[in-house]
């Protein structure tokens, strides 16, 4: 499904406030924002992959099942 731009913003602020994301606004016309994550995103980034490799492996139709 497509996500609105309103959620997006949403949950990247949220990302930010957790201290997972810092964002980059450059003062450019138009605008330019990037994104990165913090060392304490890329922590949790290397505990989250590992997870998804094994979900991937045992349950290979899980994202299927639950659309």
């Amino acid at each position: 499904g497509s996500l609105s731009q309103k959620i997006l913003s949403e949950k990247l602020k949220e990302l930010e406030n957790d201290g997972l994301i810092e964002k980059i606004v450059y003062a450019e016309v138009p605008p330019k924002v990037e994104y990165f994550l913090t060392d304490k995103g890329k922590e949790l980034y290397e505990i989250i992959f590992p997870l998804e490799n094994w979900s991937n492996k045992y349950y290979p139709n899980l994202d299927k099942i639950h659309k």
